[in-house]
């Protein structure tokens, strides 16, 4: 097993990610790519001492960048609503 740190990389903190956590305590974490549902909940429980419900998790896409007349994309990542 893959140690909770590996896991969950950061934890998120946005204008939505505040208002769902005060209407129904969901919290967001930045996630390891490789990282599925059963991983998750293993590692916020291990570390929070918590019991988790549900976890849900979003692939972010990669964006375009440009920086003068180079181009490039910043990575893709993933999230998990916890």
């Amino acid at each position: 097993m893959k140690s909770p740190q590996t896991i969950l990389l950061r934890p998120l903190q946005t204008e939505k990610t505040s208002a769902q956590h005060a209407a129904s305590g969901i919290v967001c974490f930045e996630v390891a790519r490789g990282a599925n549902k059963i991983e998750v909940r293993q590692a916020v429980e291990k570390l929070f001492a918590v019991k988790v419900d549900e976890v849900r998790i979003v692939t972010m896409k990669r964006k375009p960048k440009t920086l003068g007349r180079y181009s490039g994309f910043r990575p893709a990542w993933r999230k998990a609503y916890v």
